[in-house]
């Protein structure tokens, strides 16, 4: 009898969830491209990789602002900047659209369990790490903040920038202690303990790690893996800059490498690949722990960084904020549960052009649930049964410059990636314009719009509006805070 009433349990428990498939979602603050999937040969992570080889890994993925709060709320409305008026790390989308339905209140509305543990939304980091943030509290029926011994260890950080704060400075610590002892082993702990209360009932659980963000901090064994005497510092042609304008760098990092020697700037790659590393092993205990639930099959599983991140590209370019294609580009990796619990193999990898804000209507759609009309993506779904399908995509990203000594007025930057293209204009043009063609410069060393011939011209008046079409190149009229850009 006990065997029956147990399988009859099982049975019901089956039955109230339907066929409601889990959403893991994983977010990670300032991760390049530099995973193996993606084709990066210093990165060791195998967990991530992992990942990509069971779903899709989409190569050539882009956000919509390439900073925290921007980007965060465009992927969790579906919207654009320009619809939410969301351009710095102050203003919340709520105050341009009150009522809108974000991706997890999707989910909640069709009976899903929501719910956070760490950096989904925009957190300052490191000040904020155990505090909800800023937080959208409709989203989450629960939040979780945990705080490890990296907020107690600040005072150990090495800042090679001293007049700045660690925040937004080359900064790290190679952490004494085990994984779970730092926020994001205690991150990825406390998800996998929610997954283990709710794995009888359909949840969306978002799981946000706050490294590899400045300061770079993990524990030591990491910097281990990735002795400096084996890094290189990015190649790019003694003469890169002569053809960027002045607002396509960003006020952050306005002089190359920050001034610093190549001996820091190697120490600073190394904790910053030691970070990616340790944010692998946590993402490789959510998936473990996936298979240990018996979660595996019936859970969509997505991964993605908030936007790129510069380690030193077009001679000193470091952090984000760029329209360059290491800060437009970001990790997206979709596992659906139909791929999972299929065990078919597949091409794993995808080269069509996709955007964040197609990530809402993806899951959406593969989990069978209703979403707001006005969604500014598309599905991936076709994508994911097959990613050599027919794609017309393309992506456009923007930015906000502030005026400084640099830059007699703020400065919108907007930028559309194509197939083949890179176009991008600074104040409607009025700042610069630039573009690359991929095909012979996949570095974006060659500006081709300063000495343009008539096919560059023909390809500029191809693509401005369609740039113009999903992102204005004026001063938005919403308010800014020159501060937090």
């Amino acid at each position: 009898m006990g065997l029956l009433n147990a399988s009859l349990c099982c049975i019901a428990e089956e039955s109230s969830r339907g066929s409601k498939p889990n959403v893991l979602f994983i977010a990670v603050d300032d991760l390049a491209c530099a995973l193996g999937c993606f084709g990066d040969v210093v990165a060791k992570t195998p967990n991530i990789d992992r990942l990509a080889a069971t779903g899709v890994c989409f190569q050539r993925a882009y956000n919509q602002l390439p900073l925290c709060n921007p980007t965060r709320a465009s992927v969790m409305t579906g919207l654009r900047p320009d619809q939410i008026k969301v351009y710095d790390l102050d203003r919340h989308f709520r105050d341009e659209v009150p009522n809108v339905v974000t991706l997890s209140q999707s989910f909640q509305n069709a009976g899903y369990f929501a719910a956070r543990v760490g950096k989904i939304y925009h957190y300052n980091v490191p000040a904020s790490i155990g505090t909800n943030g800023f937080d959208d509290p409709p989203s989450w029926n629960q939040t979780v903040n945990p705080k490890g011994r990296d907020k107690t260890d600040e005072s150990l950080v090495f800042n090679a920038e001293p007049h700045r704060k660690i925040s937004g400075s080359l900064s790290w610590l190679a952490a004494d202690g085990g994984d779970e002892e730092q926020t994001d082993g205690m991150v990825a702990t406390e998800a996998i303990k929610i997954m283990s209360e709710r794995k009888n009932e359909p949840f969306f659980l978002g799981v946000g790690f706050f490294r590899p963000h400045t300061p770079y901090v993990a524990p030591r064994k990491y910097f281990d893996m990735y002795p400096t005497e084996s890094l290189r510092l990015p190649y790019a042609p003694e003469d890169d800059r002569e053809d960027i304008p002045t607002a396509a760098f960003a006020h952050n990092c306005p002089v190359p490498h920050y001034s610093l020697d190549e001996t820091t700037l190697l120490k600073a790659t190394q904790a910053y690949y030691a970070c990616v590393s340790f944010i692998d092993a946590q993402v490789g205990r959510l998936l473990d722990s996936l298979d240990h639930l018996g979660l595996s099959d019936n859970t969509i599983v997505v991964f993605w960084s908030d936007h790129g991140y510069h380690l030193g590209e077009h001679n000193g370019v470091w952090q984000k904020r760029t329209l360059f294609e290491q800060g437009a580009r970001a990790p997206l990796i979709i596992r659906s549960h139909q791929q999972k619990a299929s065990k078919q193999p597949m091409t794993s990898t995808c080269q069509r052009v996709v955007e964040f804000v197609d990530i809402y209507p993806t899951l959406t759609d593969l989990a069978g649930i209703p979403s707001p009309s006005d969604l500014a993506g598309r599905s991936l779904r076709p994508l994911l049964e097959n990613p050599l399908t027919t794609w017309d995509g393309f992506a456009v990203t923007q930015v906000m410059r502030p005026a400084d000594d640099r830059l007699p007025d703020p400065v919108m930057g907007c930028s559309i990636r194509t197939d083949r293209y890179r176009y991008t204009e600074w104040g409607e043009g009025k700042h610069g314009v630039e573009l690359y063609d991929h095909h012979t410069d996949p570095n974006e060393f060659h500006n081709l719009a300063i000495k343009p011939d008539a096919q560059v011209t023909a390809t500029i008046k191809l693509l401005q509006p369609l740039l113009r079409s999903k992102a204005s190149g004026k001063k938005p009229t919403a308010p800014i805070n020159p501060d937090r850009l």
